[in-house]
């Protein structure tokens, strides 16, 4: 039993929950006060062999020791107990002397102790699941990966780690895999809190001297999910207590999932003992959305915004905002908000004047002659002709294609636009822009060609 000891006399019946639970108060105790004051005053404690099981008896070679546990650890070790075993009503701390009867001092609190009651249900977005995550090459590992750690049963692995930037769905996932484990176990404990509200609450707790019931609450889960694990880089006691709670998760064979913004041997910072533990799960990274995702997200996420958005938007948006699908989101709910305060239409010119600085921020700087040359080198004609006063349909059209790209690609006016495709007036640029967006509609070759040489412009 290691440096758990139990006197000799009579062997306990059920007492070995008393002695499973002495085990793992005498490892807590440990970690919460540290090892010199516990090598000096707590390593000494002994636990009773007792067939009662109500009643703990622990044993201290000394008067003076039994009254400073007692008075300094006689609330936290009945609390210790009762949260292992809800069958024990007191602990008692005796003194054993070589032919002395033992002196009793009964450690009941001043107030009597609820039992614990059970973690409340987490705080779960209703809208992040898995039947709203859109699935991609970019994604699916992890995707998958959360899908299996949701199912009943002994978990395949973990933990799982998923890493990603910021706003590409790691989230999500998180949410999604409490909905799903949730729903094929209505009376699972579930945590979900991030990283920062870890190390708040840890921190209160030893403010208020109360580390007990926190370490209660997070080891009492049977899913435990932590967020953006890159924000206790650094802080070492938070880190040292987040080691101990990952440990008694996994050592109890539930489940858990950490996400941070990089792969574990990229976090600085972190204590190398906590990525050894989360090395020996599932890693699992989510990659930046390419055009198709970012539009199959746009087009999901459509039905949420009760508006019409015209595809040429859409697909503006998801051109020029690549980075985050946080912010992909966002920008069409900005569209959808001022179109339904201001009574306008969505289209191009109405995006483009709500999201500004947005679309801008985002967009690699294109430029006019760009176009020009990537337009002549897909229709096979030469940048002059762009340029120039032909107006057979082979020219006119290619370059009215390139006209619009100009005007959805650079911040250019368009009287700038049309000094630029041979001196053109800006109403020519107007009508060569409507004219795209009406083939667009209706010509499939057309549509299909604008859209490849976004793809390249865009990058």
């Amino acid at each position: 039993m290691g440096d758990v000891c139990v006197t000799h006399g009579q062997r306990m019946g059920s007492g070995s929950d008393l002695e499973r639970a002495w085990q793992r108060i005498r490892t807590n105790l440990r970690e919460s006060a540290g090892a010199r004051l516990f090598d000096q005053w707590l390593k000494p404690v002994e636990l009773v062999a007792d067939d009662d099981t109500d009643s703990v008896r622990l044993a201290l070679p000394s008067q003076f020791m039994a009254d400073w546990v007692r008075g300094h650890y006689a609330d936290r070790l009945l609390l210790e107990f009762r949260a292992m075993v809800p069958s024990v009503r007191s602990v008692s701390i005796e003194t054993r002397l070589p032919g002395a009867q033992p002196i009793v001092l009964t450690a009941e609190p001043a107030v009597a102790v609820p039992v614990q009651p059970p973690l409340p249900r987490p705080q779960l977005d209703e809208r992040l699941c898995f039947e709203r995550f859109v699935a991609a090459p970019s994604n699916r590992v992890a995707l998958n990966a959360a899908r299996a750690l949701a199912e009943p049963g002994t978990p395949r692995f973990s933990p799982l780690f998923i890493h990603s930037s910021t706003g590409l769905g790691k989230t999500h996932l998180m949410h999604a895999i409490g909905h799903a484990f949730l729903e094929e176990q209505p009376d699972a404990s579930v945590l979900f809190m991030s990283a920062e509200r870890f190390m708040f609450d840890f921190v209160s707790a030893l403010r208020s001297r109360d580390t007990f019931a926190f370490k209660a609450r997070l080891r009492a889960a049977d899913l435990l999910m932590i967020d953006d694990l890159q924000f206790i880089a650094g802080k070492d006691s938070t880190q040292e207590e987040f080691f101990h709670t990952i440990n008694e998760i996994m050592g109890a064979g539930k489940r858990l999932v950490i996400s941070a913004d990089r792969c574990p041997q990229a976090l600085d910072g972190v204590d190398p003992r906590i990525l050894s533990r989360l090395g020996v799960g599932l890693i699992a990274d989510i990659k930046a959305p390419d055009l198709a995702l970012r539009r199959a997200i746009l087009d999901r996420k459509l039905g949420d915004v009760q508006a019409e958005v015209p595809l040429d938007v859409l697909d503006l948006l998801a051109g020029r905002i690549t980075g985050s699908i946080r912010e992909l989101e966002g920008a069409l709910n900005r569209i959808a908000a001022y179109a339904q305060l201001t009574g306008e239409a969505i289209d191009l010119d109405f995006a483009v004047a709500t999201l500004g600085d947005s679309l801008r921020g985002s967009q690699r700087r294109v430029t006019i002659d760009e176009i020009q040359k990537l337009v002549s080198q897909h229709f096979e004609l030469k940048p002059l002709d762009l340029v120039s006063a032909r107006r057979a349909r082979a020219v006119a059209r290619p370059r009215q294609i390139a006209m619009y790209l100009a005007k959805r690609l650079t911040t250019r006016s368009l009287p700038e636009i049309g000094r630029k495709f041979g001196g053109r007036d800006h109403s020519t640029v107007i009508h060569a822009v409507r004219k795209v967006e009406q083939l667009r509609d209706s010509d499939r070759e057309i549509d299909n060609a604008v859209r490849v040489l976004l793809r390249e412009l865009e990058g």
